[in-house]
């Protein structure tokens, strides 16, 4: 499925003006209304704007990903607004929002589709493919950008390396949509250009994707949690942790590896409320019956 499928017509605005974040964020809700891919505004908004709370989704040079996933949701979608001169989003650099991208998804969004977000998500971290979408003239335009960058990713994207890391991560946003897998996105780049290596295991709103094994946890010095939201950690028992938001990961990753060289990953030590729930639920039946 093309992340284009995803995003009708209707759904693009180009060259608009709120005055502020909120003004951004109903148009974008107001563009779904209208492709009919959302049947109650007001709970959508009532949820973008609570992840908003969580942690601004405006990132660096003028991007910006609010998103959603609830019932009010009829369909997996995404709606798309340009500000030439910018809007305030409280973003991370203090810099304006110029492209805004809402994600949207229902409740029980198939893994597929959270997928395509999660890679739409990514492709935005492009910088030359986002000032394109910026620059872009007409609703036209910016479908047939997003399906050209979609094509030349997955012409060029090499297989995951395995088993010999020394650093591993976890990533996590609240809502699973699209910071996970920005923040992921923002480890590997940066270990790639300090000539490292890093492998990350992604907790999306669909389920976890790229698993560490035990193997490589075993194998690990370091493990960095970039998670906005509780996420199983005791398996990290005795190794050496950074811990940190999900937003730090995506927009000062290189913070997070200077720490580690700075030797400042301090040894971890679990406790019962880092045990996952099911591993909590199986001691506690094993406990009724011993």
């Amino acid at each position: 499925m093309k992340i284009t499928n995803f995003i009708s017509k209707k759904s693009v605005a180009l060259d608009v003006h709120p005055s502020t974040k909120q003004e951004a964020i109903d148009m974008l809700i107001d563009l779904l209304m209208t492709a009919g891919a959302v049947k109650d505004k007001e709970v959508v908004r009532r949820d973008v704007l609570a992840r908003e709370v969580q942690g601004s989704t405006g990132l660096s040079d003028g991007l910006a990903t609010p998103h959603a996933q609830n019932a009010a949701v009829k369909k997996t979608s995404i709606s798309i607004i340009t500000v030439p001169e910018g809007v305030n989003f409280d973003s991370i650099d203090n810099k304006p929002a110029r492209l805004l991208v809402l994600f949207a998804a229902p409740l029980k969004a198939g893994a597929s589709e959270m997928t395509e977000m999660g890679r739409f998500a990514v492709l935005l971290m492009d910088s030359d493919f986002k000032e394109k979408l910026i620059a872009a003239k007409s609703v036209d335009e910016v479908l047939k950008l997003i399906d050209e960058k979609e094509s030349q990713r997955t012409k060029s994207e090499t297989p995951e390396i395995t088993g010999d890391s020394k650093i591993i991560a976890v990533t996590a946003c609240p809502t699973g949509i699209s910071s996970s897998f920005m923040a992921r996105e923002s480890l590997k780049n940066c270990a790639a250009k300090l000539g490292m290596n890093v492998r990350v295991e992604v907790y999306g709103a669909a389920g976890v994707y790229h698993s560490l094994t035990d193997e490589e946890i075993q194998n690990a010095d370091v493990v960095i949690v970039a998670a906005s939201k509780k996420v199983p950690i005791s398996r990290f028992d005795g190794k050496k942790m950074i811990q940190t938001a999900v937003g730090t990961a995506i927009r000062k990753p290189e913070q997070l590896f200077e720490r580690i060289k700075a030797g400042q990953a301090q040894v971890f030590h679990a406790t019962e409320d880092d045990e996952p729930i099911s591993s909590k639920i199986f001691k506690k039946i094993k406990s009724i019956f011993s």
